[in-house]
């Protein structure tokens, strides 16, 4: 017996106090309603009403009942909308997760934008690499994200991708802060400081391989996660006292001012990151022609597009064009592994 089916027919015939009417106002027939009636008095075990020619009254079961049956009907209500929120996407919880060095203003600009397009819904937010997100994604612990590409990850779908250039976080005291715009090739012969290859290796190829092919070769990689060891790593190498800048004869794009020369000896590790508020110390210089950079999109599983995620692509999208500096990814030439950037 569909009991909330009944329970309902039985509300109707209480308020109507009339079969009659009851049935007119639930569009069944008469008859029809009589046998659910019956049918709920049998599984119950008790009579509901007391029937006569003018109408029906509730016997005292039958009030006890209806009493009860009003908070079961309420309860359900709204189990139902709640349901058909969370169908929606306008409820619940959705998991998701974005890569670090996103920035402060995009971070909050995403979460400010999901919860005004799910007022109802809650964002579990966490910072994790794209190669952690891929595999929680995978596993199903997760239900969106935000990935640098190349992302080879079978079984997901990705939102329109996003292109952020790369610049140079420098110490304040090095010869190369003193030019308001840089080449790759200025930054040869020094330590570059990457996010680590474990979290994505397919990236940090590709921002190598982007580095050789524009004419800066690294003395060395060392790899931080968080800025403030990055920072640390930057002024910890610094030159101990600056020297004036020679221009350097590599022939120059309009408005763009050339580095020295790399010194003899090299100079101090700096950093390739997204324009960022330098602290204490440090400087950020764009790289003249945007040469490196990385492409950002908002990721799910395959078969697991559902509203709620479809929010947070958008939210995430929208986030990072207008906080985050990142514009729609040019379709880039493809070079084969590995001279060049991969396709994805």
């Amino acid at each position: 017996m569909d009991l909330l089916r009944h329970l309902r027919y039985f509300r109707a015939v209480a308020e109507e106090r009339h079969f009659g009417r009851a049935a007119e106002r639930l569009r069944i027939a008469q008859p029809s309603l009589s046998q659910r009636i019956r049918r709920l008095e049998r599984e119950l075990g008790v009579r509901l009403f007391d029937r006569g020619s003018q109408g029906t009254a509730l016997t005292p079961a039958g009030r006890l009942v209806l009493a009860e049956a009003d908070q079961v009907l309420a309860a359900a209500d709204r189990l139902a909308a709640a349901v058909a929120r969370i169908g929606s996407g306008a409820a619940g919880t959705l998991r998701a997760a974005v890569p670090p060095h996103l920035g402060p203003a995009a971070v909050a600009a995403l979460i400010t934008g999901y919860r005004e397009r799910s007022p109802g819904g809650e964002l579990e937010l966490r910072e994790l690499t794209t190669t952690a997100q891929a595999r929680e994604l995978a596993a199903g612990t997760l239900d969106a994200g935000v990935v640098r590409h190349p992302c080879p990850a079978p079984g997901l779908a990705f939102g329109p991708v996003l292109h952020q250039p790369l610049g140079v976080l420098l110490a304040a005291t090095d010869p190369l802060a003193a030019v308001e715009r840089l080449t790759a090739a200025d930054l040869s012969g020094r330590a570059l400081v990457l996010t680590p290859r474990a979290d994505d290796p397919a990236l940090y190829d590709e921002v190598l391989t982007a580095c050789a092919r524009h004419g800066c070769t690294p003395a060395a990689v060392h790899e931080a996660s968080g800025g403030d060891f990055t920072r640390a790593l930057v002024l910890s190498t610094a030159p101990a006292a600056p020297a004036a800048p020679a221009h350097a004869e590599a022939p120059a794009a309009p408005g763009t001012q050339t580095a020295p020369e790399a010194p003899a000896t090299p100079g101090g590790a700096v950093a390739l990151l997204p324009r960022t508020t330098a602290g204490p110390g440090t400087v950020w210089r764009p790289l003249a022609g945007e040469p490196i950079g990385w492409r950002t999109s908002a990721a799910w599983p395959a078969d697991g597009h559902n509203p709620a995620v479809a929010r947070f692509a958008e939210a995430a999208h929208e986030a990072m064009r207008d906080h985050a500096g990142m514009r729609p990814a040019r379709a880039a030439a493809v070079h084969p592994r590995p001279a060049s950037e991969f396709p994805l």
